[in-house]
């Protein structure tokens, strides 16, 4: 009896988790590793008694399509950011900048990038 490669998977995927926000990098470990379990998975329905942990197999490839999933949403959020900056920092000093004892040192570094981002 075999085994499926399961840990290949399941590392890319905990990447995929880690790297979710990290400009996409997290969508291509988790894309990797649905593409690894595929291939492991059709192995293994070609002739499952050769190999004894199909099953785990099978959760190795749910957990990377999560991680796909959570990824994307990193990404999704990300690209919503950088084209929306202008809205998410006003958005943020309405909601902080009023706050009792948030000083004006603490909200120079978001003025920063206001101006970095054409905002003002």
């Amino acid at each position: 009896m075999q085994k499926l490669n399961t840990t290949l998977v399941y590392i890319l995927s905990v990447i995929g988790f880690l790297c979710c926000c990290f400009y996409g990098v997290g969508t291509i470990a988790a894309i990797i590793a649905i593409v690894v379990a595929s291939k492991e998975l059709n192995k293994y329905n070609a002739n499952p008694e050769q190999f004894v942990n199909g099953k785990a197999m099978k959760t190795a490839k749910t957990v990377a399509i999560i991680s796909l999933v959570i990824s994307l949403i990193g990404l999704a959020l990300m690209a919503w950011f950088y084209f929306n900056q202008c809205e998410f920092y006003t958005w943020y000093l309405d909601t902080f900048g009023d706050q009792p004892g948030v000083t004006e040192e603490q909200l120079a570094p978001i003025y920063e990038a206001m101006e970095e981002a054409g905002c003002i």
